[in-house]
């Protein structure tokens, strides 16, 4: 039998990612996307607020289904980089009972974008003014821009659905067999 599994939006890199991962870990899974309120501002920043962001998404979308997926993108402070921040991408995996938290690679935006998005725009709307790509965000993200092709939304995205799926592929070690 397939493993259900909501996606806490709408956007196809996030369910794709989710699929994916779960896909590979879980063999047959049904992965479907739908929309609901995160609770947190569309540019979050900070980390208590982005992983609050994930975890109410999977939260809210933990309706007939297995397993339910919130993630949520947000700038973290970083000292010694150049602006100050950092992308990082946090999932949420909810089971009706229990949270596990993954994590991805981060990156750095250019100065510019940040200082948009600390004036109250959001990364996406900037992103795609600045690479001329309508819905960035949607398609192969930010981070292949930046990074020239070499990793793309998705693939950034599935690091951080794999991440939160560590401790239910080693539940003994996590003391939660």
């Amino acid at each position: 039998m397939s493993t259900r599994v909501n996606v806490g939006s709408k956007n196809p890199v996030k369910i794709r990612a989710t699929e994916n991962v779960l896909g590979r870990i879980l063999g047959s899974v049904h992965v479907r996307g739908v929309e609901v309120d995160s609770g947190v501002p569309d540019q979050p920043v900070g980390m208590e607020l982005t992983i609050r962001g994930a975890v109410n998404r999977a939260k809210n979308a933990f309706m007939d289904c297995d397993l339910s997926v919130g993630i949520e993108s947000g700038l973290h402070r970083a000292p010694e980089t150049i602006t100050g921040f950092i992308d990082l991408q946090w999932c949420a995996i909810y089971d009706g009972s229990r949270i596990t938290i993954g994590v991805s690679a981060g990156f750095e935006y250019p100065p510019s974008v940040i200082r948009d998005v600390l004036a109250g725009r959001e990364v996406g709307e900037v992103m795609d003014e600045l690479t001329g790509v309508d819905e960035l965000g949607k398609k192969r993200g930010a981070v292949s821009f930046l990074s020239h092709g070499l990793l793309d939304r998705t693939g950034n995205t599935e690091q951080c659905v794999l991440m939160a799926m560590i401790p239910r592929m080693n539940p003994s070690l996590y003391g939660i067999d």
